[in-house]
């Protein structure tokens, strides 16, 4: 009841690991895995090794966290190495689905990176819209409609197998229909929205000093979900490209929410913070309650029924 597929993937279910929880190294996107995700979405790596900030990096805040990493990454040759020991397979023998997330400061970085990961994973992620990235990365790329495109077509061009590209966005601009419609026409085989809003801040009262020792961070959690399902509903009106849905969710309710908008999977992060990976099988098992009590019989019948007239 729960498979479905996105961009000719199939998934045991439509929760995805995040990137940036739990996705630095093999071991623990092998944990998620093992725990009734449907796939898992690797940390932000880079070309080159980049240290990202100083701690501290994340600060809690109602409704959710900021956090300011700054995309810290230990290159492409050494994440290559986790790539490789991601389990084929689940407990159940059935074939897990491992998504890389990529970043860079220019077209040509993300066509590098790749060539260097598209026979090791299931499909590649470009982050184009992390809005506490170092300069030259993240937000600042997926601002621009015509950068977008261009780094979407450069990483679509320099792949040598039928490798879905995805690119996530930012909805920290004023036309996200606008960046999203960019990233169709450089072909991108599919849309993850959103990354994280901001940069937001917090100021310890008693120290009298920004938390974050980069002073900005970006917010996610329950917060953010308003504005994320706005943003898939938005997008899937005005583009022909299947969405995952990230930001917020932290129960099969939020999954439904974004089905409903026209998300085809969803993505799960802070939310693991708080209730640990059995949040996956956790929300599988509401959402399969969920759809035997309202006659789905697939996720698919569930993708877009807010736009039903």
């Amino acid at each position: 009841m729960l498979k479905t597929q996105f961009c000719g993937v199939e998934f045991e279910n439509p929760l995805i690991l995040a990137a940036g929880v739990m996705g630095s190294n093999a071991s623990s996107l092998n944990l998620v895995l093992d725990s009734g995700a449907g796939g898992v979405v690797t940390k932000s790596f880079s070309k080159e090794p980049n240290v990202g900030y100083k701690n501290p990096t994340t600060a809690v805040v109602e409704g959710g966290i900021i956090n300011a990493i700054g995309l810290s990454s230990p290159g492409v040759e050494n994440f290559k190495e986790e790539l490789k020991l991601i389990n084929k397979n689940n407990k159940s023998g059935e074939k897990n689905v491992a998504i890389a997330s990529i970043y860079g400061s220019n077209p040509e970085e993300f066509a590098f990176m790749v060539k260097e990961i598209e026979e090791l994973v299931d499909m590649i992620e470009l982050n184009v819209s992390c809005p506490h990235a170092m300069s030259g990365c993240g937000a600042s790329i997926g601002q621009d409609p015509d950068l977008t495109y261009k780094i979407v077509k450069a990483s679509n061009s320099a792949k040598t197998t039928d490798i879905p590209i995805i690119a996530k966005l930012t909805p920290n601009v004023t036309n996200l229909v606008e960046i999203a419609t960019s990233a169709e026409k450089g072909g991108a085989d599919g849309l993850t929205l959103i990354n994280s809003l901001g940069p937001g801040m917090k100021i310890d009262i008693n120290a009298r000093t920004p938390i974050l020792s980069n002073k900005f961070g970006g917010m996610s959690g329950p917060a953010i979900k308003p504005i994320a399902i706005r943003c898939v509903y938005d997008v899937y009106s005005n583009c022909n490209i299947p969405i995952m849905g990230v930001g917020g969710i932290s129960n099969y309710k939020d999954v439904v929410e974004f089905l409903y908008a026209g998300a085809s999977v969803t993505q799960i992060g802070t939310a693991i913070m708080y209730e640990g990976v059995e949040i996956f099988s956790k929300i599988a098992s509401g959402l399969e309650d969920f759809m035997k009590k309202n006659s789905f019989s697939s996720i698919d019948e569930m993708v877009a029924y807010a736009h039903k007239d």
